[in-house]
């Protein structure tokens, strides 16, 4: 076991695949990312399971899609009996430890999130950098690092001044202490080790530390990719989320001026700029100790952020790829050609597969992802699937009537169902994007007579996705 790899996993909230400069966005600021990405394997179309936290992170963990790990929504506990891999792996001699956020339960109102039989030995927890449980592991840290900083943070209350808070005393900042005091001090070093590093930034609300911020010009930024009336040939939902996001618990869209979109773009890549610095503390700690060559290296994020684009905000039951397609590096030393970018469309459910195919670790009967070792080793895999699904099940703050979204991502196209009665009372509808015309996914084709074909292809190519990805794991023990 000690030849094995060591394993680590670096983890962004609400990233979206082009908040980051390898991806082609010259507006950005990433130079760690961007060496992490040049010195291993950029996948360029990696989809997440759900739009919204706990329901992906469950799937990342459990190598499961939403229906089968029953963590449909943010507030759910994922199952107390869940396979996970990290167990996996601590059980098969790893050093498991993690930092930060980790969202397999409910949160809110001061909530400890309850823990499952995960395999971390390592469990510096806090779901967010806001007040809460009296286990958050960075307040902690704060009260007796930093003080004056929690005194002056709690005497402010709204979560800006959390996010607003010197760099130093930042929670990213934080998040790559603890990783780097893991690395350097707290693992054991006669076995190999999985750490997970869980940044909590970019997710809103929208702040960073004054020089990162002043590092952006608002004005200067790109505007969100939209038109006027581009939402009349969509689902009434996003109407309905532009005026108020999240079901009516946070600023719509349409409530923000001009200004103040680009205030927020600007103050959303300078989050993403922070986390790139802790990210090259950490590549360099992990040089300094002599671990990069027998380390697995990945980052990735649990799912987007809207950012304005189609006149939307945040997250929700949006299928967009500003939501559900993140960033995805891996550099495997041995296995990984430096620079290379891969096309096929990949999942957050693959994850754990190749964390445990590189462990040595037999892949649990019931895990429904695959390895990605032949497509980061440039190998020929004629055979790998050819879609991507994802979920969302009244996920985030409830809608009344529910709001339930399936999407499948097909060779260019991608297919959305808005669904209807029996699910909701809402009224069926649907998206319908070709993504090699339409890369910015402004022409929804859903009721264009042109394209029916299309339509009822990919809705029996769906149904025919939902049965493969049902979970039949139970073993057949006779006929009857």
């Amino acid at each position: 076991m000690t030849d094995a790899p060591n394993i680590l996993l670096m983890c962004t909230d609400q990233q979206r695949w082009s908040a980051l400069r390898a991806a082609g966005n010259d507006e950005i600021d990433t130079p760690n990312l961007d060496r992490l990405a040049g010195d291993g394997v950029l996948f360029e179309q990696c989809y997440v399971q759900n739009p919204v936290c706990s329901p992906s992170r469950a799937s990342l963990m459990t190598s499961q899609y939403v229906p089968v790990h029953g963590l449909h929504a943010n507030g759910v506990d994922l199952d107390p009996d869940a396979d996970l891999f990290s167990k996996r792996l601590a059980d098969a001699g790893y050093d498991c430890g993690l930092v930060g956020k980790l969202h397999l339960g409910a949160c809110q109102g001061g909530r400890t999130e309850p823990r499952v039989d995960d395999g971390f030995r390592v469990f510096r927890w806090a779901h967010d950098p806001y007040p809460g449980s009296s286990e958050n592991a960075y307040h902690r840290w704060l009260q007796v690092a930093h003080p004056d900083v929690y005194d002056r943070a709690i005497a402010r209350r709204g979560e800006g001044s959390w996010d607003s808070v010197r760099t130093e005393a930042h929670y990213s900042r934080w998040v790559g202490n603890e990783t780097v005091d893991f690395l350097t001090r707290s693992r054991r070093t006669d076995r190999p080790f999985f750490f997970v590093a869980n940044f909590f930034d970019p997710h809103h609300g929208f702040g960073a530390p004054v020089e990162y911020v002043e590092r952006y010009h608002a004005e200067s930024l790109s505007r969100p990719t939209t038109y006027d009336g581009e939402l009349d040939s969509k689902p009434d939902i996003q109407a309905e989320a532009s005026k108020r996001s999240y079901a009516g618990h946070a600023k719509g869209f349409l409530e923000y001026s001009d200004e103040e979109v680009q205030d927020v773009r600007a103050a959303y890549y300078a989050m993403v700029t922070l986390v790139d610095d802790e990210v090259g503390r950490i590549l360099d700690t992990l040089e300094g100790q002599g671990l990069a060559e027998n380390t697995i290296v990945v980052f990735t994020s649990d799912h987007g952020e809207m950012l304005g684009d189609h006149q939307l905000m945040l997250k929700g039951p949006f299928m967009y790829d500003c939501a559900v397609r993140v960033p995805l590096l891996v550099r495997w030393p041995g296995v990984t050609e430096a620079g290379r970018r891969v096309e096929e469309l990949v999942q957050w459910v693959d994850l754990g597969p190749t964390f445990l195919d590189a462990a040595g670790v037999d892949v649990p009967v019931g895990y429904q992802g695959r390895s990605l070792r032949p497509l980061l080793a440039g190998e020929d895999d004629a055979g790998w699937r050819d879609w991507a699904l994802c979920t969302y099940r009244d996920s985030g703050h409830a809608y009344d009537p529910a709001v339930h979204v399936t999407m499948l991502r097909h060779g260019t196209l991608k297919y959305v169902v808005h669904h209807g009665d029996p699910a909701t009372a809402r009224t069926r509808d649907g998206e319908l994007y070709d993504l090699a015309t339409d890369p910015d996914e402004l022409t929804n084709l859903w009721h264009d007579p042109e394209h029916a074909g299309d339509r009822l292809r990919l809705g029996e190519l769906l149904l025919d996705v939902l049965v493969g990805a049902e979970d039949r794991s139970g073993a057949r023990l006779a006929d009857w």
